[in-house]
Formats: structure tokens, C-alpha cells, sequence
């Protein structure tokens, strides 16, 4: 046999796993808190120190709201929009703005009281 039939027989055997794929087998992604920076880097902070929703984004149940217990919004500014879903068959959400300090009423009688929560 041939020292060029050889060579290619093996060239040929080697190129059957991708070069990408013998190079990096061993690696992994890196941690993602090692790439992040400024305000992604804070709310990944945030979420493994056990606040799952740092931004107050998710959908929350009213309770009570009554004048005396309103229904407790959080928020870093000095107002917010709350969206409130009057009946559970209502196809609209009633929307309003709920300022610090002063409690809101919706429509249906539940009231609303804006918090302050630090930001992020």
C-alpha cells in the first residue's frame, strides 16, 4: 500500500467528527453571572439572593381591598399603573394610575395603596 493511499484513507477518517466538536468536547458554557453586567448582573444578584421577581412584574391576586386594607402595590417611583380585572368574567382591564401616598379606588370598590420598595 501506498504511503499517499495511506494518508488519505486516515485524512478521511479523521474528518468524519468536526473540527469544532473534538476541539471544545471538554468545555462548557461559562456561568452567566460571569458575563452579566449592570442591571442584568443586579437583577441575577437579586434573584439568588431569593427575590424571584425583583421588578414586581408578575400578576398579582387582589386581597380584601378595603379602605383600611388596601390591596398593596411596590414600586421604586412615585407612581405606578395597576390594571384591575373587576369581575372574573370581564374580558377588559380597568387601568389606573395609583400615586405615593394617597390610596385609589377602582371602579368595583377594591382599593389600591402604593409602597415604596428600594430599587435594584
Amino acid at each position: 500500500m501506498s504511503v499517499l493511499r495511506v494518508a488519505t484513507q486516515m485524512g478521511a477518517a479523521a474528518r468524519r467528527v468536526p473540527a469544532l466538536s473534538r476541539c471544545f468536547a471538554y468545555k462548557s458554557f461559562a456561568d452567566p453571572m460571569e458575563h452579566a453586567t449592570g442591571l442584568e448582573k443586579r437583577e441575577l444578584l437579586a434573584i439568588q439572593s431569593g427575590d424571584p421577581d425583583p421588578f414586581n412584574s408578575n400578576i398579582v391576586e387582589r386581597t380584601a381591598g378595603t379602605k383600611d386594607q388596601p390591596n398593596l402595590v411596590a414600586s421604586a417611583f412615585d407612581s405606578r399603573i395597576v390594571g384591575c380585572i373587576c369581575n372574573e368574567d370581564c374580558a377588559s382591564v380597568n387601568w389606573m394610575w395609583v400615586h405615593k401616598g394617597t390610596p385609589r379606588r377602582c371602579g368595583c370598590g377594591h382599593w389600591f395603596k402604593l409602597i415604596e420598595k428600594a430599587a435594584i
